[in-house]
């Protein structure tokens, strides 16, 4: 498959789960407006670090799964379809609810870059969601300067679309803004995820043996 379309493919679903308010961006918002920008950009950088870094987990196991075993990479794939597919019906049928910022934590006396760090490090179903992201396009044959370009775009978008939230988006009123704006991303995000879904377990085909 050509690279380019790979790469779409995975971040048609990569950037809209990253703007969807979630604890990544409830800690640099709190950063923010604790501590000031620089503490926001702190956060943002462990943040995207350990996005980063579940990126790259995903990838090198889903490889591993595809070059060595073709029933469990079709598993995986299955599985992958599924989450996404369930990840959206829940978002397109989801209430509106406010961004809760909470009235204190442990990001008031960690270093605002460990903050960042821990709080996606303790976000269980990161690692699930870039599973089942990379799911949709890793194949046996998906060279290493791919994925190697892949994580790097995931590290990018996430200082990126953070850096942004913390120089912009830490006053009450725009925070009420995006609050407002969340549910038409959340079921924006939520069409595409069960589409892509679907498709992986449509395109998915059990390997027969020879």
């Amino acid at each position: 498959m050509d690279p380019i379309l790979i790469l779409a493919g995975v971040f048609a679903i990569f950037i809209p789960a990253l703007m969807l308010p979630g604890p990544d961006f409830v800690a640099v918002v709190r950063s923010s407006m604790t501590h000031g920008t620089r503490a926001g950009l702190m956060t943002t950088a462990g943040v995207s670090l350990m996005l980063a870094a579940y990126a790259a987990l995903s990838l090198l196991g889903l490889s591993a799964v595809l070059a060595e075993y073709q029933w469990l990479a079709w598993a995986v794939r299955i599985a992958g379809g599924s989450y996404l597919a369930y990840l959206g019906v829940r978002l397109l049928f989801s209430k509106p609810v406010n961004i809760d910022l909470g009235s204190g934590s442990a990001g008031d006396t960690l270093h605002p870059f460990l903050f960042g760090l821990l709080v996606t490090l303790t976000n269980p179903k990161a690692i699930v969601v870039f599973a089942s992201v990379f799911a949709t396009a890793v194949t046996a044959e998906t060279p290493g300067w791919l994925m190697a370009m892949m994580v790097a775009m995931v590290m990018a978008l996430s200082l990126v679309w953070y850096s942004i939230v913390s120089l912009f988006m830490s006053s009450a009123p725009v925070i009420r803004s995006l609050g407002n704006a969340r549910h038409l991303i959340e079921r924006t995000a939520g069409v595409c995820f069960i589409a892509i879904g679907g498709k992986i377990m449509a395109d998915s085909r059990y390997p027969l043996a020879p």
